[in-house]
Parts: C-alpha cells; structure tokens; sequence
C-alpha cells in the first residue's frame, strides 16, 4: 500500500490512523467534512511531502482523488445518543456516505478497504464475551443499524467487485483527541459543577474501554494480516468497567474525589434509548494475528481521562 485514502481523517480514531501511516511512510489522502473532525488533529502533517487534505461531504460523494492502493473508513457520525434523534442525519453521514465510496471503489479499482464498524451491531448479546460470528444481530440502536448496512454493503461490494475487505467492531475507544463520549461528558460537567457529577443510567451499565493507540495497532495489524475477501474482527480490550467506576475515576483524577454521584436513571437502567447496558467482545481472533491491549479498561479510561485534562482545545481552523 502506497497511498492510503483516509475517511474521517480529521477526527478522533482517524487521526491517530493517519500518523501511523505517515511514519509508516504511505501517501495519505484524507478526507473529512470538519463536521466533528478538527484541522489541528492533522497540523503535524500539513505541508508535509506525501499528505494531502481535502474537505469534502462523502454523503454528496466522492471528489476527484485519482486512484488509490488502499481505504481507511472512518467518516460516520459517532453520536449513538444522537442517532435515535435525528436518523436521517445518521442515514445520511453513516449509509449514504459508504454506498459512495465504495462506488469510487468498485471504480477505481482498490486493493483493499478498512472499515471501522462497531459492537452497537450486536445489540444485547447473550453471549458475553460476545465473537464475531455470534448472531443474529440485532441492533438496538440507529447507530448502531446503520454500521450494520455498512458492513452488508462492504462485504456485497468486495466479494462483487475484487478488492478485499476488512471490518472492524469496535468497543469504547478512548484517548487523546475524543470530542465525546462518556470521559469527554463526566470532565464537562465536573468542570460545571465540581461538588456533583449525573451518571445516566443507573450505574451499573458494564463496558469495554480500548485506548486508541491499541485500536490502531490492532487496524494495522489486521489490514496486513487477512487474507480472506471479507474478514471481520472484534476490537476492544479483556474485560469491562461499570460507568459508575469510570464516574469514580474521572473525579480522582480531577482532584475531586469527594463530588457527589446522582445517579439519574433512565430506561430500563439505561443511559439513553439505545445503550447496550453490557458490552464485552471476545478478541482472540485479532489476537490470533499477533495483537494484544496493553491496558485492561481501567487503565484506558485512566489515561484517557488524563490524557483530555492535558489537552487544549482551541476552536478548528480550516486547512
């Protein structure tokens, strides 16, 4: 693979993937609308030999990039919570936006296509840990429904057209450069109100934290390491974290240890319609090539946590 097309890569995981593949040496053609990416995630590379960016909507198409070895897709809008209240826009940035690239795929001619999927296609699984051929799955939430017809429509186009595909599920992903989720909400509203901290839910929704740089290990690693037309592989770390532990984390490490947790309930304990209240995935099949998380759950949000208290985030400038 010699140049890359990276979806997405101005925001948060993609990012992270467009750095490893600039010292991997690859060219690099991102793309990204800065609708929730920022220009300064990408400031190390700018006017760099072998980078190019490019600001463009993938649900209005595909813009004029010639041809490239290889895809990275990860332009979606990330927002479960949100998707269940604006699905058009989730049809829209989620599904519409895969069915075009992967029209400029079939006509260009790829090699191979990458795409980041997520747990929310499983649904509740009762089977926890949950493998990938566990079925059938029965997504909860819009989000969640539209990263499964993604991996249909993925999987239709590389067994159709040649090139090879592979998905990845994702669990929580954490680290550096998140704009949302649960760590970016509790640092929010602690710097709101120091003396008390609202959990959704009713605390005891149980997950699967990975730090992002073992997420893009695991993405490489998987890219160079199938064979197969479409290959599917679980992404996430060994165990799970309850969101009240997490809750409790976030306030030791802002020095806030005795903020008070209001618990504010929610449907059927959850956070919002659509919360998986468990989420564990078994990742021996990406193990079996060779990856391994370097932290178990807490430590990620740990370092997460630290890692967003450290940063600076001055409003995004276009490229």
């Amino acid at each position: 693979m010699s140049k890359v097309l990276v979806t997405g890569g101005a925001g948060f995981i993609g990012s992270h993937v467009v750095g490893s593949l600039m010292e991997r040496g690859n060219e690099v053609v991102v793309l990204d609308d800065l609708s929730s990416g920022l220009a300064e995630n990408l400031s190390n590379w700018v006017g760099r030999p072998g980078f190019e960016f490019l600001r463009a909507d993938l649900s209005e198409g595909v813009p004029d990039i010639g041809s490239v070895d290889a895809i990275y897709h990860l332009a979606a809008d990330p927002d479960v919570r949100a998707s269940s209240l604006d699905p058009v826009k989730h049809y829209k940035l989620n599904v519409l936006a895969t069915f075009n690239l992967l029209e400029y795929a079939r006509r260009s001619g790829i090699r191979v296509l990458a795409f980041a999927s997520s747990s929310a296609v499983y649904g509740e699984a009762s089977v926890i840990p949950t493998p990938e051929d566990y079925g059938p799955l029965t997504p909860i939430s819009v989000y969640g429904g539209t990263k499964l017809a993604d991996e249909a429509m993925i999987s239709a186009y590389a067994q159709s057209y040649g090139f090879r595909a592979v998905i990845f599920r994702l669990a929580n992903i954490v680290g550096s450069r998140s704009g949302h989720g649960v760590i970016h909400d509790f640092v929010a509203k602690l710097r709101s109100n120091p003396g008390e901290l609202e959990v959704l839910g009713d605390g005891t929704q149980s997950k699967s934290y990975l730090h992002v740089d073992d997420c893009v290990d695991a993405m490489l690693i998987g890219v160079d390491g199938s064979r197969e037309r479409v290959s599917i592989y679980n992404v996430g770390s060994e165990d799970r974290i309850s969101v009240l532990d997490i809750a409790k984390i976030v306030a030791e490490e802002m020095g806030l240890k005795d903020a008070k947790i209001k618990l504010a309930g929610g449907p059927e304990g959850r956070g919002w319609v659509g919360d998986a209240k468990v989420v564990q995935l078994d990742v021996s099949r990406i193990e079996g090539l060779g990856w391994k998380p370097r932290t178990r759950s807490e430590g990620a949000v740990r370092r997460a946590t630290r890692e967003l208290l450290d940063e600076t985030r001055p409003k995004g400038r276009r490229l």
